[in-house]
């Protein structure tokens, strides 16, 4: 197996510091203090495929995009293109043209832009990044069959491209014999800070066949007013006894605010606590700062996806949920587009801590038993 490793840098740095994303907004995220998180996903993916498949020949770019990861990890990785032309530039300055660069090289397509494909192309260009970084390696793969996978580091993921965790696609990278068309989907960011969410469809990618491919997502369907006004009057109840309740964003949770009495933060994370929203579209900093010393998570998982953490939340970052209780919430119809729960939350210890069976809270008084896996 040839496998090429393409990293992007700054890829979901957005996510905690509430930025929603980060197309655009680079040098706001790294204002508010946001720390690279694509890095320690390559490496946990590079780890794993060493471990699985320690003879895998490992193409690279020069640093920041991976080399001197793979080489961590174990590998003699060979560098095939220097976007930077010998430049040692900081990894908020890498662009979508530098992932296209990388990409063609490892598919072995010349520079000249006709397509024409050189000699040893990879079997496989393994990228770590989001549903931008996605659009843009399809772009370039476009024309070629060399399949791509994803490693999740981004804040949306919206695209059926991308392995569920970085361990799982150092398995399908290991083991796929075949590959099937899947879209490559992406959203508006500024659009999506103001609470409107608009999949467009970016491009259809081979991508290797396996079961640990997330799926696409898909909206919430059916009603959620009497989950929400259970939900809320069990709030209530706990008024007065300084419970900090931390609320995730989604039209679920939406509805459990909205019988609350206040309007959500558009995708974002609210913290209420006796009678009043102490924060509003809270980052992980604010919600840490919010919390007290009886806390509690309310979210409900993607629709078509089933994560629970890891997807669209990465304000509640491990810190955060290590301080909580957890309640799930989802519509019954929601929970019958997936097979089971799951969870990624940048910390493998409190992931398998979190595996096990729970009860999502389905109705005014309704439970449901799923299992995070």
């Amino acid at each position: 197996m040839h496998v090429g490793i393409a990293v992007n840098p700054v890829a979901g740095m957005g996510g905690r510091v509430g930025l929603k994303g980060t197309d655009g907004k680079v040098a706001e995220a790294v204002e508010r203090g946001a720390e690279p998180r694509a890095p320690n996903r390559a490496k946990r993916t590079l780890d794993r495929l060493a471990a699985v498949a320690p003879e895998t020949r490992v193409s690279v770019a020069a640093d920041p995009m991976g080399e001197s990861i793979a080489r961590e990890a174990g590998f003699e990785p060979v560098r095939v293109v220097d976007p930077f032309d010998g430049a040692t530039p900081e990894p908020t300055e890498t662009t979508a043209a530098h992932t296209a660069a990388v990409v063609r090289a490892f598919a072995g397509i010349d520079g000249t832009g006709d397509g024409t494909a050189e000699s040893d192309p990879v079997d496989l260009v393994l990228f770590v990044g989001g549903d931008g970084t996605a659009a843009d390696v399809a772009g370039a793969l476009e024309g070629t069959d060399v399949p791509m996978l994803g490693v999740p580091a981004g804040v949306k993921v919206y695209s059926s491209v991308f392995a569920v965790s970085p361990e799982d696609a150092a398995e399908v990278a290991a083991s796929f014999s075949r590959t099937e068309r899947r879209e490559v989907m992406d959203i508006d960011e500024d659009a999506y800070r103001e609470g409107e969410v608009h999949p467009e469809l970016r491009g259809v990618a081979h991508v290797p066949v396996a079961d640990d491919l997330q799926s696409s997502k898909q909206t919430a369907s059916g009603t959620v007013e009497s989950l929400a006004e259970g939900v809320a009057a069990d709030v209530r109840e706990r008024d007065g006894e300084g419970v900090t309740f931390v609320l995730g964003p989604g039209s679920t949770v939406g509805a459990i605010k909205d019988e609350l009495g206040f309007e959500p933060s558009p995708i974002g994370v609210d913290v209420w606590r006796d009678s009043e929203v102490i924060a509003r579209d809270a980052t992980e900093a604010e919600i840490l700062d919010a919390l007290g010393e009886e806390n509690v998570i309310v979210v409900s998982p993607i629709g078509g996806q089933g994560f629970v953490f890891g997807r669209g939340n990465p304000q509640i970052s491990p810190a955060v949920i290590r301080r909580c209780e957890l309640r799930i919430v989802a519509s019954r119809a929601k929970l019958d587009d997936v097979r089971a729960l799951r969870v990624d939350t940048d910390d493998p210890e409190l992931d398998a801590d979190l595996a096990g069976w729970v009860r999502v809270r389905v109705g005014k008084f309704e439970t449901r038993m799923m299992k995070i896996v």
